[in-house]
């Protein structure tokens, strides 16, 4: 239902996009050359210099606007988020093209242009998807290029889609009425009329001509399923069917065409393909020259571990890791050894008498996390990810927390988004676990950036670490 308009309304957008953005690169250059409000001191540089990247420009927002899910259907649906989404991703595709136009040219293009552009590009790709969609919006409210449909069934399954539809009018859908089961006595499911029940449902279709049928059953009624669809083959109508598994979609799903046969999957990994190639071969790098860079720190804190107590001087623990498999984590040791012989498995607590001395400062600067940059390189953990956990409390955690398990449906992590967020040490674990699922549900390559930048000016220290 939504594939079509995401066809051909996301080719649209793309197309103004690119159009909006290379307008916006060469209006850059002309008011600040042309109308100098500040004051020209270089020269006049050529045309052709700047109107040459005009492809390179495009082809970079496309590529950034695509990655960044600027184009998703889920996403493209909703007016502030979409405004939030494309300026992170304009702001994040001019990074990106400075970085080349500096990094890759000899030639060092106007600061005030790249300002000029970053303003009229910001302006302009907002300006043009909300007109875009307004106009769209009025189009379709004044009935131009409607399709007109009717639901099938009840309950929680029919009435989200048909409150989905009524937010959405741009998608030019109108619910003409719903069909029920014989036995219900609903007059109405989300204010539109009860039409007739699954056995009159050919005479509805002869009266009402509708463009679609939507099948949204309770899972109390799919032993009618065969009795509709056997009511429905003889018409050329479009059919679509909504399984009712909302409650159990967590992650989302999606469902997957595997020669014929359609597969639902629910709570699947977005982490699949090129964005977790790109993930690893990230992890890899960063995890392998920090190490190398912080050799030196390493040998300090070896040092310092050793002088100020007794007992080795790296810490392993068993973690639980990507689709619940362990692995063992590697710290600084902080605390004095053998600390849970006597307590078993605890939660860490600001006043803990097993820390040592310098335990209470390594865990405070978080430098006790350090040594993990072996597990990313190993490919145990991520950079970026939720926070691992030992197995008891796994175990607990599964049983009192819904949906926690799903947060290793990605590999654990050295930061996350309930990190820089302040979730971490002995804190809320829902609001911890909301963080993973919200990081999982939204991932994107540039989402983990965004971590890793924030964790290097705000993640370290916290007052919740210890």
């Amino acid at each position: 239902m939504l594939k079509r308009y995401h066809h051909i309304v996301g080719g649209i957008f793309r197309f103004v996009d690119a159009c909006v953005i290379a307008l916006a690169w060469l209006g850059a250059y002309w008011i600040r050359f042309h109308i100098p409000l500040v004051e020209v001191t270089k020269g006049l540089p050529g045309f052709r210099k700047y109107s040459a990247l005009s492809p390179l420009i495009i082809i970079l927002w496309s590529a950034v606007f695509s990655s960044m899910k600027v184009y998703n259907s889920r996403r493209m649906l909703r007016r502030t988020h979409e405004v939030q989404l494309l300026l992170k991703a304009h702001c994040t595709a001019i990074l990106a093209f400075i970085s080349v136009t500096y990094l890759f040219s000899e030639y060092r293009y106007s600061r005030v242009v790249m300002i000029y552009f970053g303003a009229l590009g910001a302006l302009g790709i907002i300006l043009f998807r909300l007109l875009l969609r307004n106009g769209l919006r009025e189009f379709r409210l004044r009935g131009f290029n409607l399709r007109h449909v009717i639901g099938i069934g009840e309950g929680k399954a029919l009435e989200t889609l048909i409150r989905r539809i009524d937010r959405f009018p741009e998608l030019g859908l109108r619910v003409q009425g719903v069909i029920t089961h014989e036995k219900s006595n609903t007059p109405s499911v989300e204010g539109k009329l009860a039409l007739g029940t699954f056995t009159e449902i050919h005479d509805i279709i002869q009266k009402f001509k509708p463009d679609q049928i939507l099948i949204a059953l309770p899972r109390d009624q799919y032993a009618d399923l065969d009795r509709i669809f056997s009511l429905l083959k003889d018409e050329t109508i479009d059919i679509q069917l909504i399984p009712d598994i909302h409650e159990y979609t967590t992650l989302g799903c999606e469902v997957e065409d595997f020669d014929g046969l359609p597969i639902v999957k629910i709570n699947d990994s977005p982490l699949q393909g090129w964005g977790a190639l790109a993930k690893r071969i990230t992890d890899v790098i960063v995890s392998a020259i920090a190490l190398v860079l912080l050799f030196p720190l390493f040998c300090l804190i070896a040092f310092a571990v050793r002088m100020s107590s007794k007992g080795p001087i790296f810490y392993q623990q068993e973690r639980m890791g990507l689709d619940g498999r362990t692995f063992k984590i590697l710290k600084f040791r902080s605390m004095d050894v053998n600390a849970e012989s006597q307590t078993g498995a605890v939660w860490a607590n600001r006043n803990d008498q097993r820390k040592t001395a310098l335990g209470s400062f390594l865990r405070g600067t978080s430098l006790d996390e350090l040594p993990q940059l072996w597990n990313v390189l190993k490919g145990e953990m991520s950079l970026v990810g939720p926070r691992p956990e030992r197995p008891v409390f796994v175990q607990q955690f599964r049983r009192e927390i819904p949906h926690y398990m799903l947060r290793h449906k990605v590999k654990a992590g050295i930061t996350g988004w309930a990190q820089i967020n302040g979730w971490r040490g002995n804190t809320s674990l829902d609001r911890r676990i909301e963080c993973d699922l919200y990081y999982i549900r939204n991932w994107s390559y540039f989402l983990d950036i965004k971590i890793l930048i924030s964790t290097l000016w705000k993640g370290f220290i916290n007052k919740n670490a210890y």
